[in-house]
Parts: C-alpha cells; structure tokens; sequence
C-alpha cells in the first residue's frame, strides 16, 4: 500500500500542459478535480474546484469538505475521469500563505533546548507549561518541497574583539514540524475556541522550520527568534485533511498544572504520527508527534485569545517535535548537542550542522496514512 488511497486524497496544485489546477492525489495518479466534477453530477458547487489554488475549497468550511470528499470517496471507487500519472505533474504551492506562526509545543525539545544555550539555568522558562509559545513567522519565505535553500547570512556572537561576526550560518539546522492550514477565517476581535478547531483547520502538512542556529542563539535576546528563522521555511506540496486521521487522534501524555480554561481541550486532543527525518538518504531520527505537550486546538485558541483573527491560508507549525529519546529527536542542534557529538551518515561521513549540497528529507505516516514528503537541499549564493 502506498498511503494514498481513498482513505487519504490528500489535496494538492499542479502544473500540466501549461495550465494550474488543484488535483487530489490517489496512488501513484492525481485527480484533475475540476474534470471529475465535470464527468458526474455533484451535489454542491463545483466552483470551489475550480481555482488556481485550494483557497476556494478551504474557506466554504467543514460541511463543504465533508461533501467533496465523500463525493471523492464514492465517485473515485468506479470512475478513471480526470486521471493524470503523477510523473506528468509539477506540484505548487496548494494554498498563499497569509500569516505563518511557529511554536514551540515539545515538552522533549524545549527542555533540550534549554539545557543547550542555559546549561546553569531551569530548561523551561516559566511560562512554558502554562501556554503555548511561539513567534510570528514570514509567510513570504514559506516555498514548497524542492525548492533549494540557500545558506543565510546574518551576525553571529561577538568573539574575542567584542565585534560580532558576519557571514554564512556555519550551524544550519532543521526542525522536523507538522502545518496546520487555516480554512475558515474569524472575526478581528473573535476569540476561537479550542472546541472549535476542526470548524477552522483545513488540514495538515509536513513543515519544516530551517533554522540558523549561530544566528539565532546572539539575536533571540531579548525577543525570541528572527533572521535565524526567516530565511526559508519548507512545507509539503500535499495537504492532508483532517478527516484523513480522525482515527490517529490520541490522548495529550498530560499538563500539569491544569491549563487555564480557554486552554482546556475535550480528549483525544493529539495525535499518532511518525516522523523521519532524512539525510542523504540516511534516516537519523523518528520523532513522535504523540508525545508533544501542547495540542493543535490549544494553539490555536492561545493563537486568537487575545482576539487576532484568522485568514484563509494562515499556517501554524506545531514547532519541533522530539520525543525522549536520543533517536526521536527533531533537530540537528538536539542529535549533535549543540554542535559537541557529531553523528554519522550511511556513508561514513559525520556532521553535526548541515553542509552545502545535503539533502534533507522529513516523512509521517499515521497508520496507513502517508503524507506528502518536503525536501530541501542547501547550497551557497
């Protein structure tokens, strides 16, 4: 089994014959939406098939995607309509990002990370177990899977002189995350609950967060993260909806102490997908995306608390997710300790950070389900 079937269809854009469409994937085929819809008789207006891009589809809501894709379900099982080899296709960006925010939602990581840049202090801030941390990304520099990342540039610690340096990132890192995509939009002023999280998220795709490590540890004090992340944040060209793992949903491990009420979710509240992370065809880390502290309809409601609305496109990554093993960890500043334990790759080679011209691959499965990859490979400009 491939991970696509008709339990899946995930939701993606392609190119062919000089024109964009949105399609969903099916085995080793995509669907030419538009044309399918075109060859039956749906019961709700096509016309939200019909865009360049998956907007159409992800603002008209949850009763809107439950008809297309029980439509889909049925309508795929005996007819060929609209059927394309995915060989044939180039895959886009599904959907314009409005917003992009990114947390930090590992109990695992953000202790990690704590021990790392404050070895004599507590790992977790005080705040971190009473709310959902996280900074607002630029949605401009998130590109699909394939796209090439170039090493950033930017001030590094100061050394002896008391000068910062200045140069390429010589601690490139990734964060293996998952996407939520935002469909249904609010009301500025309009606090969303975390109830209500399947009334707004479309779907799920696989992110991640490239992060320059020596320029993030001299610029995140005193407001968190910056240039260090901006540079380019990758996601996956498919989007997985919901209703694809309903039956992935688990249990939150625990909180403790009780989070304060508008942060309070009906369980299951998380969910069963694993992760690899991918380099140079080595895979070198399986984190779980079960065991993360914080949930997605909790950061959601802590997202729009304070009444920012939500927009058609907005994206939010679940941060890095690490579980607690050494060999579940999401980051290369967590696998090499901040730089100190090098790790070795299939071919003999070590790293620690990433070097120009590697490969970097992230993968989930959550049972049968197979999400869509996202690959990036580092070069210099």
């Amino acid at each position: 089994m491939s991970g696509f079937g008709l339990d899946h269809l995930p939701y993606g854009v392609v190119m062919h014959q000089g024109r964009r469409f949105v399609v969903v994937r099916l085995e080793d085929e995509v669907v030419d939406l538009a044309a399918l819809a075109a060859s039956s008789t749906p019961s709700f207006d096509p016309s939200v098939l019909a865009g360049p891009d998956l907007a159409p589809l992800m603002a008209a809501g949850p009763g809107m995607w439950s008809a297309v894709r029980a439509w889909l379900q049925n309508t795929l099982a005996t007819s060929s309509a609209g059927r394309i080899p995915l060989a044939e296709v180039e895959p886009r960006m599904p959907f314009a990002v409005a917003d992009y925010v990114d947390f930090y939602a590992s109990l695992d990581h953000a202790s990690n990370v704590g021990k790392i840049f404050r070895p004599d202090a507590e790992p977790l801030l005080p705040n971190w177990r009473h709310l959902p941390v996280g900074y607002h990304g630029r949605a401009g520099t998130v590109v699909p899977s394939g796209t090439p990342i170039v090493r950033p540039h930017g001030q590094r610690r100061p050394g002896s002189d008391g000068r910062p340096g200045f140069g390429p990132s010589q601690a490139l890192d990734i964060e293996a995350e998952l996407g939520f995509v935002v469909g249904v939009p609010s009301t500025l002023g309009e606090r969303v609950s975390a109830d209500a999280f399947a009334d707004h998220v479309f779907g799920v795709t696989l992110l991640n967060d490239w992060s320059a490590r020596d320029l993030q540890a001299w610029e995140y004090v005193p407001l968190g993260p910056f240039l260090g992340k901006s540079f380019a944040t990758s996601i996956s060209p498919w989007v997985t909806p919901l209703a694809a793992i309903r039956d992935a949903r688990v249990p939150l491990l625990g909180q403790d102490p009780e989070p304060l009420d508008y942060l309070r979710v009906a369980e299951p509240a998380g969910y069963a997908i694993d992760l690899e992370v991918v380099i140079n065809g080595t895979v070198v880390s399986r984190p779980p995306y079960a065991s993360m502290y914080w949930s997605p309809a909790q950061m959601l409601a802590h997202m729009t608390v304070n009444g920012a609305s939500l927009r058609t496109g907005d994206l939010y990554g679940s941060g890095t997710i690490s579980g607690p093993d050494r060999d579940q960890r999401g980051s290369l500043l967590e696998l090499s300790w901040g730089g100190t334990q090098p790790y070795t790759l299939a071919d003999g080679t070590t790293r620690t950070y990433l070097q120009d011209g590697d490969t970097i691959t992230l993968r989930a499965m959550a049972g049968a389900i197979t999400f869509g990859e996202v690959e990036g490979t580092i070069c210099t400009r």
